[in-house]
């Protein structure tokens, strides 16, 4: 390609392409500066376990997964070398995604992975995990998701029986408390990550995220009175045990009326192990139509809402960029922006929507969103090192505590700017 080509990495001026740049996507405000971008190479911080410890564990659950043949392997081992002692390289020519990655990240090729930002960094690695596995390439394993085992059975697990039957309790219980529990389900069911278990164990990832460190669902609630025509769009983070609860909060708001139409963003490929793509949407629909009780009916109703357009489903190439919100492009803008509020899930939205950098966590949360199209609410555990919109007698509390508070999946938060 071309050396004329506009360049840049995470830190630098916006790419113009197909996925990246748009209106809105320009400077960036002097605050920045303070807050420089998170990378891995920083001993003992939760960025350098991820590339040390995560990604290599992950690369050995890929491959015991599938009966992959031995180029499958080759390329296995060689991006696990890369990964633990090798430098950055390009894709090659013939892929056909590798102009844009040489546009994103053409400074960082060459250099080692942990002195990348992290959020390309991770973006990246999936990228050549999928490659690794011929998900991409002319062959056999074209379009075979590498982490569906994990999706699978996590979907069978009794765990989410149990999760499901306890929805016939909540079926008599008044609207408005019953909004609240599903809200509360929704933003617990980011701690069902299979990527965060890779390495931290079902321990820390199943330990209840109920301690909210800030909840403006009041706000939310604001923002999507019944019977007011709302288009509410959400962008979707894991699948499985996670995409449940999301989807019974969107049913929630279509019976209810809080909206009458819900878009569902997610991923158009693989990524991030657990990451929603639209074979899991219909896997998740089809777990809870078949289920007895309360959980079939809802369901139904999804299915229902799904072939009369009440509930669609989008899986825009921008999803899986290592870009933040930011740089989003024009048609995504104009979709968000459409929206009476957009709803983003989970811990790798949330770095991509405030800009995955070692922000204050008292840094107001509207300030950080203030160039999203429209109303924008989070719902997160957090799972990783960035936060912010934190009450400083809350961040206090949570300092003096001495654990792991920002990564260990047990807080959680629900922030809205209107």
């Amino acid at each position: 390609m071309s050396d004329k080509r506009k360049a840049r990495t995470v830190a630098e001026t916006p790419t113009h392409s197909p996925v990246g740049g748009g209106p809105g996507s320009g400077s960036r405000p002097a605050s920045e500066q303070d807050a420089p971008v998170i990378v891995s190479n920083v001993p003992g911080s939760f960025a350098r376990g991820v590339l040390a410890n995560r990604h290599p564990a992950l690369i050995e659950q890929v491959r015991d997964a599938f009966p992959y043949g031995p180029r499958q392997h080759e390329a296995l081992d060689a991006l696990l070398d890369a990964n633990n002692n090798g430098v950055i390289e390009p894709l090659a020519p013939s892929e056909s995604d590798q102009e844009l990655w040489w546009g994103w990240g053409r400074e960082l090729f060459g250099r080692s992975w942990f002195d990348a930002p992290f959020l390309w960094a991770e973006s990246y690695f999936y990228r050549r995990l999928l490659g690794a596995v011929g998900y991409f390439g002319a062959g056999p394993w074209q379009g075979v998701d590498p982490f569906a085992p994990f999706k699978r059975a996590e979907l069978r697990g009794t765990a989410v029986d149990e999760e499901l039957r306890a929805l016939d309790a909540l079926a008599g219980v008044p609207a408005d408390e019953r909004a609240t529990a599903l809200l509360h389900a929704s933003v617990r069911g980011n701690r069902a990550d299979l990527g965060f278990r890779v390495t931290e164990g079902d321990t820390a990832a199943g330990a209840a995220a109920d301690d909210l460190v800030a909840d403006d669902s009041p706000l939310l609630w604001q923002l999507l009175p019944a019977g007011a025509g709302a288009t509410v769009a959400v962008v979707a983070d894991n699948a499985g045990r996670e995409l449940i609860p999301d989807l019974i909060l969107i049913d929630h708001l279509l019976l209810h009326r809080h909206a009458e139409r819900i878009v569902l963003h997610v991923k158009p490929y693989p990524y991030y192990v657990s990451d929603a793509m639209t074979a899991d949407v219909v896997d998740c629909l089809r777990r809870l139509a078949e289920a007895p009780g309360e959980a079939g009916r809802i369901g139904s109703r999804l299915w229902d809402a799904m072939a009369t357009g009440r509930l669609e489903v989008r899986a825009h190439p921008f999803f899986c960029a290592p870009l933040p919100y930011e740089e989003m492009p024009g048609d995504l803008r104009a979709e968000f922006a459409a929206a009476t509020v957009t709803i983003l899930k989970g811990d790798l939205n949330y770095r991509r929507l405030v800009g995955d950098r070692a922000w204050n966590a008292t840094t107001p949360f509207a300030d950080r969103t203030a160039y999203f199209p429209g109303a924008a609410a989070a719902l997160r555990t957090l799972k990783s090192d960035v936060t912010v919109g934190l009450e400083q007698e809350t961040l206090d509390a949570l300092e003096r505590s001495g654990t792991a508070w920002r990564t260990s999946g047990t807080h959680a938060l629900i922030q809205v700017r209107g």
